[in-house]
């Protein structure tokens, strides 16, 4: 019992731990999607820097010093570059460990870049300066509150170089000429002014990004362990159902054993009245263990994580399913007809499962299309994917009923009152086997014309 016991704490303790893992695998790939984004976002920045040196000076009476503002530029698309080709080659664990020294790295070379594009293009005077703000606000999207801050102060002790270097006259100051008649570079009072607001600008912007983006963490990660929760619950509540179906379905099949030879005259002589009797107490449990296999398969879909797939002959199948509802459709008065591309490939995928779906489709068809009727299975295919039609002419669904077709248990309210029996579950297993392959279900009706299902899957699911 207490071996029991420790097995089970340990197991307990290596669920948390797999799922924290998984938690922090996926912390680090939205990281690394948004580090990417960076790269992205910087070339974009770098076309723009190239284009406002090329045409500023031609319609702005402003002097730009055009050489050292290319090398900048020149060093943004080298950096970028590399940091490209980084994220490319970094693969696995090695990339989770390198992806936020890269994002502080990039930051940290952007501010370098822009600090050195506003030295050369006016200092204080150009008012890009606030440009700053937007590596900020990045910075606290990517990174803690502590890289934020951390990259925040570096901003403004660069910047703060710059204007009382240059107001100073350590720096050379490169003047935005004919812009300014007073050369505001050498105002103390404005340059503490600019210092004040940029530097408080900095930081307010860094706690504010940075308390957004943790509350924007909080709620995704309580909305992801809900999720959880749900589907956790859900399970438990398949499995409940999978084992009192399973049950129920026993005790169906012993009372059909327990009919049967009192039906047959086994048991000694019936009279009219308790043949009636016996009939429709066979019949109804015959229903019942219709509905409960139909519960049972899609509770079954349900609880399956992981299907075993093989290639298979889709025109071997489309044969076997055809001489199965043909029978019945000859029995039943209705025409049925299979149109087929020659040359349709074989796909990859569940045999049993894709026939049960079409099965399904194609009795749903022939249960709602009167006598002389037509159905017809058209079978397509490209490079890709497998394209098949159901078409009837039955009678159709309502409008209002097509948005809630695949729910579970739902049925059209013609077909209810056209038939009182039915569990309403043939669609949605239908759905959920395309879906488990990958691929997409639709329906298109009209009332009193008939109906049209589709089905894409992938040939190699």
């Amino acid at each position: 019992m207490f071996e029991d016991t420790d097995f089970r704490l340990r197991l307990t303790e290596v669920t948390h731990f797999m799922k924290s893992i998984s938690e922090d695998s996926t912390v680090e790939k939205k990281l690394i999607d948004r580090v990417y984004w960076l790269t992205r976002l910087r070339w974009i920045a770098i076309l723009g820097v190239v284009a406002t040196i090329l045409t500023v000076p031609r319609f702005f009476p402003v002097s730009l010093e055009m050489e050292p503002l290319c090398w900048v530029a020149v060093f943004l698309a080298i950096h970028n570059g590399l940091f490209s080709w980084l994220m490319r080659h970094l693969q696995g664990r090695q990339m989770y460990r390198a992806i936020k020294a890269l994002a502080n790295l990039q930051i940290f070379l952007d501010l370098t870049c822009l600090a050195l594009l506003i030295h050369f293009s006016g200092g204080v005077e150009n008012p890009f300066y606030f440009y700053f703000i937007f590596h900020i606000i990045i910075a606290g999207i990517l990174l803690s509150r502590r890289e934020t801050v951390i990259l925040a102060t570096y901003a403004a002790i660069i910047f703060s170089a710059i204007i009382f270097g240059e107001q100073r006259g350590f720096l050379h100051h490169y003047s935005l000429l004919g812009t300014f008649a007073v050369p505001l570079h050498e105002s103390p009072a404005y340059v503490l002014g600019v210092f004040f607001v940029f530097v408080s600008t900095l930081y307010i912007t860094a706690y504010l990004t940075t308390s957004i983006s943790n509350r924007l963490h909080e709620r995704e990660r309580s909305l992801t362990k809900a999720n959880e929760l749900l589907a956790e619950k859900d399970r438990i509540k398949s499995e409940y159902v999978l084992r009192v179906s399973h049950d129920l379905k026993e005790d169906l099949a012993a009372i059909h054993t327990c009919v049967d030879p009192v039906q047959k005259g086994l048991t000694g002589s019936l009279n009219e009245e308790q043949m009636n009797l016996l009939s429709r107490a066979r019949e109804r449990s015959k229903q019942l263990i219709v509905y409960i296999d139909a519960l049972l398969e899609i509770t079954k879909l349900k609880l399956t994580e992981k299907m075993e797939m093989s290639s298979f002959s889709v025109a071997d199948l489309i044969h076997e399913i055809s001489e199965s509802i043909s029978s019945m459709a000859q029995h039943e008065k209705r025409a049925f007809e299979v149109q087929m591309d020659p040359g349709v490939p074989s796909m990859k995928g569940v045999r049993v499962y894709i026939q049960e779906a079409l099965l399904n489709i194609l009795k749903n068809s022939l249960k709602y299309t009167p006598e002389g009727g037509r159905i017809i299975l058209r079978v397509q295919s490209d490079r890709s994917w497998l394209r098949i039609k159901v078409t009837d002419t039955g009678m159709g669904i309502p409008a209002d009923d097509l948005p809630q077709i695949f729910t579970e248990f739902y049925r059209a309210k013609n077909a209810k009152t056209l038939l009182k029996k039915g569990t309403g579950l043939g669609l949605s297993i239908a759905k959920k086997i395309v879906e488990m392959h990958h691929g997409k279900i639709g329906i298109e009706s009209q009332l009193g014309q008939g109906t049209c299902v589709s089905l894409e899957i992938p040939l190699a699911s």
